[in-house]
């Protein structure tokens, strides 16, 4: 055994971006697969119930179903993530590929209602939960296995290339619907062209899991496994008992990136053709090029908290998120030929969401590190997705800046507990590393990545 990685080496070698490329292609087929629903919920709603029921009733059905898979991404990513503290990070991460992958794959497949009848939409919502399940444990997990394989002064760029890779999904999702609906006409689209999507979908994931089987299990849980004084309790119960303070402070963390997140890059396009009627191809156009910068903002975020440190870059990129988003509304909707530009510097503001990756990291010992990373993170995803849709929505009918101002609100508190005392914020450099002739063993009190064999 030789001197720690983490703590010697500040490069990344071959293997570590390997372990990264196939992290990050994961995480762009996992969203790429959840949020192409969306772009075909119509056709979904036209095929999958009764022609016999009433539009806005099968449209209702349709957004619950949709609703159902992001209710169960709490749930699925901490049961996967348990297993990922307690059998591994490389199984745990495969295992949630795989329930994205094979789901897709059965819904390009899945008989319409005219066909099967009840038994259609009955197997869309076991699929769909399978789907929130599998997003819920991917992006901690992809998180965990990329921060344990690299030195913990590029732990953030790691993180930042897996949360762009994630976010690379969202306009893939967004590019293959606009083909489909570009390229066949709308009786092609309703026999066989919403099948497309999934089908191509499911078998890149097949194949991504395929891939990542070579990939193997992190440096840190094999010393995790080889320490005989590690925890025995539930990592649930370990959270409880001795991290509250850190998953409550990340919680709202993480719970401001939701937000703003959610407000600035879903209702933002309908918004600003409601509010300000502005073309919806340059709204569209636009926001495609916001989602290529919010890649680049992710990225960079990143590669700041190794730099400067997470409280600084949390700060910066929520106090940019809040003004660029006032410009977006306040400038564009007067200027036009501002939008562009203004969204582009939107986009890449909201880049600061990726910093979560290696702020949440950084925060749980390895021992219940998975556990920590996906309730804090999933939590509140799912509790604050739909209400800032609703709040957003209401602050609108009552002035146009509502939602700038309710995206400004969420970025204040987020400066507020970025800047408080809790938050851990040695970053900008590793814990020294400790040569043993019986090799390293994690501190399970420490919230930094444990050192490698």
């Amino acid at each position: 055994m030789h001197a720690s990685k983490f703590g010697s080496t500040h490069s990344l070698r071959y293997s570590d971006y390997k372990a990264i490329a196939f992290v990050a292609l994961g995480g762009t087929l996992e969203f790429y697969v959840f949020v192409i629903f969306v772009f075909f919920i119509e056709t979904a709603g036209t095929l999958f119930f009764p022609a016999t029921i009433s539009d806005w009733l099968r449209q209702l059905q349709s957004f619950g179903i949709f609703a159902a898979g992001y209710l169960a991404r709490p749930l699925g990513g901490v049961a996967i993530a348990h297993f990922g503290d307690l059998v591994g990070r490389r199984r745990t991460f495969l295992f949630s590929l795989s329930l994205m992958a094979l789901p897709t794959l059965a819904i390009g497949l899945l008989p319409t209602y005219d066909q099967i009848g009840l038994f259609t939409p009955a197997m869309l919502l076991v699929l769909r939960l399978m789907q929130g399940a599998a997003v819920g444990g991917e992006m901690p997990g992809a998180w965990v296995f990329v921060a344990e394989h690299v030195p913990s002064m590029r732990l953030g760029r790691a993180c930042g290339i897996v949360g762009g890779g994630a976010c690379a999904g969202l306009l893939f999702g967004s590019v293959a619907a606009w083909a489909i609906h570009r390229f066949l006409t709308p009786d092609e689209v309703l026999r066989y062209g919403w099948r497309l999507p999934f089908l191509l979908g499911g078998i890149l994931g097949v194949a991504t899991v395929c891939q990542c089987r070579r990939l193997r299990e992190t440096p840190v849980f094999q010393a995790l496994q080889r320490n005989t004084t590690r925890p025995r309790d539930a990592p649930l119960t370990t959270l409880a008992r001795r991290h509250q303070c850190n998953v409550l402070l990340l919680m709202s963390l993480s719970a401001v990136v939701a937000t703003t997140f959610v407000a600035v890059m879903l209702m933002t396009p309908t918004l600003l053709q409601k509010q300000y009627s502005l073309p919806s191809a340059d709204i569209l156009a636009a926001h495609c090029a916001a989602i290529r910068a919010l890649i680049l903002g992710c990225v960079a975020a990143d590669a700041l908290v190794d730099c400067v440190g997470q409280r600084t870059t949390l700060t910066c990129g929520f106090v940019l998120v809040a003004a660029s988003n006032y410009g977006l509304n306040v400038i564009a909707s007067h200027h036009p030929a501002w939008l562009l530009a203004l969204y582009l510097l939107t986009g890449f503001a909201l880049g600061t969401v990726g910093a979560m990756g290696a702020v949440l990291i950084r925060a749980f010992p390895p021992s219940v590190r998975c556990t920590g990373v996906s309730f804090s993170y999933n939590l509140p995803y799912a509790l604050l997705g739909g209400i800032t849709l609703i709040c957003a929505s209401f602050l609108s009918a009552l002035t146009p800046l509502g939602p700038a101002h309710y995206v400004a609100a969420a970025c204040a508190f987020g400066v507020l507990v970025a800047q408080t005392a809790a938050i851990n914020d040695k970053s900008a450099g590793p814990r020294p590393a400790v040569a043993s002739h019986s090799g390293n063993q994690p501190d399970h009190d420490s919230p930094h990545p444990s050192p490698r064999t």
